[in-house]
């Protein structure tokens, strides 16, 4: 089920401008091929190792859970972030193919009036 776009300019401003305040101004410019490996970080720099206990009990399994919950919890934000993102593409590019085929016919529009009015237009005398 694809939404339809709105038909009036304001409207898709509107959208475009919402979208791009959910993304909010940490929304990177560059492309991802730009996009250093090594910048990615690991679970592991994240979510610090809970210390090994030889015989846990249960208020010593407070803390670890309490790591846990946090390290799914900020994985959880960083995949709903992720899939924001790409949805907000998926509806820019919507929103551009609409309305390319607008300013492809006004492009045309406006070349044809100029070539008309240089053929029209005698050439300069030397």
């Amino acid at each position: 089920m694809t939404p339809k776009a709105p038909n009036k300019p304001a409207e898709l401003l509107s959208d475009l401008e919402s979208i791009r305040a959910l993304l909010g101004d940490d929304f990177p410019d560059e492309a991802p091929a730009a996009l250093d490996p090594d910048s990615i970080p690991l679970l592991s720099d994240i979510v610090e190792p809970a210390p090994a206990v030889p015989a846990a009990s249960a208020s010593d399994d407070e803390p670890r859970e309490t790591s846990v919950r946090s390290a799914f919890r900020s994985l959880a934000e960083r995949h709903i972030d992720h899939e924001l993102r790409t949805a907000a593409n998926l509806i820019l590019q919507e929103v551009i193919d609409d309305f390319v085929p607008q300013i492809e016919a006004e492009l045309k529009r406006r070349l044809e009036s100029r070539i008309e009015r240089l053929v029209r237009t005698p050439p300069p005398r030397s």
